[in-house]
């Protein structure tokens, strides 16, 4: 694969490069995943955790956990620390605490732009975009709308745009002007070509899983064995809640697990409803639901990747609807993270709401949301950016501004907001100022008045007369116009033209040989 060093390049330039600051449409962060500098927020004691791990085990050993995979039942079967009746399966604690550990508890997946790599566990701190809603707002259109490939492709520039996005996680819309058979395959060159950032596959049956791991490969220049010496994508599976696992969930968790790909499993147990009303015993029903994933994984492969996530909140007991950003959500995400650290595992959350449109209830639910996986010691966060409606929409307007707070955030993790050289205590500066002046003059300001302080590029600051002045734009309406600047700005970062040659011939013949089956 050497000689595609050579071969000429297309596309790039602003949108595409991590190393620049902005573009003409706003001035934005540079390129830098956070790392999270704060100690994690532990609301459980040392008997809070152990109280929950028991519970775990306790599932895992008197209960189990349905297995609808009949070769995963056989590995499991095979394994001395399992018991299966059926499609039944109880492990013991040993047994699982003895193969958790092969897991690492931290690593990395390259994409095919290496500068784009990300780490899970640690300090790291991951954010992707929105993934998986089937329909999409926009203030252009002012209603909701199924999903096309022309907006999937919009919502993958910006999550290329933005340097506070680090990985492409699944569809950001589900594109269902094309068929289900081969919609992976376009959707997955419009993501391998309009981003150079870490991709994802849906677990979602054989050719779909087969499929993505080539096409990835292909783009990064990649032989099989460099593809299989290191994670270059991941997968992200949910459990059936409760206390199941599916088909084909299962059988992509194991092709990928055979080549070293990431691995993230997260149970969707919504307590009330597909858990316990309780946040401990949703939490508990939650790892005991994920830790069977990353068992058959390292059974299948010791030392596979593997993170464990959370996606536990709670219902609207009058209406039985999900509900996202609640202080249970925030709880359960920190004594998940607890969890995974007492299991040596690095940890997904998620950036939720329930809001219908980019309002008031969905920063503040978002907000919490992701403020309850910084706290968490999260090292990946889903649907950071764009997420509306429980998951049922999309929206470039919600992205934009969710990537404010993601730059609040960034920004809030920069150690020189917390330095204490001489420099930033400023003794000097403060003699100099005494208590007749002020500090807006003084050198000590002038030389840093322009990095002192986050300045945002959504946010409005000025005073309300001001604001009035200039149109009284709302801020949607000013994350709509940033949206279309982007849009109309926008450039694909390069790619070697022989790789997309190749990834566009390999999209031709599956769809030839009729793509993945559906029940179409």
């Amino acid at each position: 694969m050497a000689e595609r060093s050579t071969r000429r390049k297309r596309g790039g330039g602003r949108a595409g490069n991590a190393e620049r600051r902005g573009t003409a449409a706003i001035e934005q962060m540079p390129w830098s995943p956070p790392i999270n500098c704060d100690r994690p927020v532990e609301p459980l004691g040392e008997e809070g955790v152990q109280a929950i791990h028991n519970g775990a085990m306790r599932i895992l050993e008197e209960i189990g956990i349905e297995i609808l995979n009949p070769e995963a039942l056989e590995i499991f079967r095979a394994s001395s620390g399992c018991t299966v009746a059926g499609e039944n399966l109880r492990m013991g604690r040993d047994f699982v605490m003895e193969q958790v550990a092969k897991a690492p508890s931290q690593w990395s997946i390259t994409p095919r732009n290496p500068a784009r790599a990300i780490t899970m566990g640690g300090q790291h701190l991951n954010f992707g975009n929105v993934s998986s809603p089937p329909s999409y707002w926009d203030m252009e259109l002012g209603r909701k709308v199924t999903g096309t490939r022309e907006m999937c492709q919009n919502l993958l520039k910006l999550s290329q745009y933005f340097n506070c996005i680090h990985f492409v996680g699944g569809y950001p819309v589900e594109p269902q002007d094309i068929h289900a058979s081969v919609r992976h395959l376009d959707v997955l060159y419009d993501k391998l070509t309009l981003t150079d950032k870490v991709a994802h596959a849906y677990c979602l049956g054989k050719e779909r899983v087969e499929d993505v791991m080539e096409m990835v490969r292909i783009a990064g220049g990649l032989s099989h064995e460099e593809f299989e010496a290191k994670p270059r994508m991941y997968t992200n599976i949910n459990s059936t809640s409760p206390l199941k696992h599916d088909y084909p969930m299962l059988d992509g968790w194991m092709r990928l697990a055979r080549r070293g790909q990431g691995l993230v499993v997260t149970p969707f147990t919504l307590a009330g409803a597909m858990a316990p009303v309780t946040m401990a015993g949703a939490v508990a029903q939650s790892l005991a639901e994920g830790l069977v994933a990353v068992v058959l994984a390292q059974l299948i492969r010791p030392g596979a990747p593997c993170a464990i996530g959370t996606f536990t909140s709670n219902v609207d007991m009058k209406s039985g609807a999900p509900a996202f950003g609640t202080p249970e959500y925030m709880r359960a995400t920190q004594m998940t993270g607890q969890l995974a650290r007492f299991y040596g595992l690095p940890m997904r959350a998620s950036g939720v709401c329930a809001a219908n449109v980019p309002d008031g209830q969905s920063v503040w639910e978002t907000s919490n949301s992701l403020w309850s996986a910084v706290q968490a010691g999260a090292h990946m966060v889903y649907h950071a950016a764009g997420w509306l409606e429980g998951g049922l929409i999309a929206s470039p307007e919600k992205f934009v501004m969710d990537c404010e707070i993601l730059q609040h955030i960034q920004r809030y993790m920069d150690p020189m907001l917390t330095a204490t050289g001489p420099d930033e205590i400023a003794v000097d500066a403060v003699r100099e100022v005494g208590d007749q002046g002020h500090f807006f003059g003084i050198q000590h300001t002038q030389d840093r008045y322009t990095t002192a302080f986050y300045q945002p590029f959504l946010s409005d600051w000025r005073n309300y007369e001001a604001w009035e002045s200039a149109g009284a734009v709302w801020t949607t309406q000013r994350a709509h116009q940033t949206y279309k600047d982007i849009i109309a700005s926008y450039e694909e970062p390069p790619m070697d033209d022989a790789i997309r040659q190749e990834l566009a011939e390999f999209v031709v013949k599956r769809k030839s040989e009729g793509g993945a089956p559906t029940d179409f």
